[in-house]
């Protein structure tokens, strides 16, 4: 048996999960101030795939790096979630529109 797709699958929904939390707490905390760690990340990781020669680390370091450019997208449409009170603002915060 093969089990590389199903790794594969695993750890991209292992990725989506993780990163949905990590934008709700990014935007909560920072706003949309940091989106270009998200796109540093993405892109060093996406690059980082092409120089490894093993296809499931390869393929988990790709997923990584494009869940962390989708990201971006993410964070600035939860920002906008919270604007419309579908999400709670930090009070702590004081640069919201």
């Amino acid at each position: 048996m093969y089990f590389e797709g199903i790794i594969i699958g695993l750890s991209t929904f292992l990725a989506i999960g993780l990163f949905h939390p990590i934008v709700i707490k990014t935007e909560y905390y920072t706003g949309t101030h940091y989106w270009w760690i998200f796109l540093f990340a993405g892109i060093a990781c996406a690059v980082g795939a092409l120089f490894i020669s093993n296809v499931i680390i390869s393929s988990i370091v790709g997923i990584i790096g494009f869940s962390s450019l989708w990201s971006i997208k993410e964070l600035f449409e939860q920002a906008e979630r919270v604007r419309k009170g579908w999400f709670p603002k930090n009070p702590k915060r004081t640069d919201y529109k």
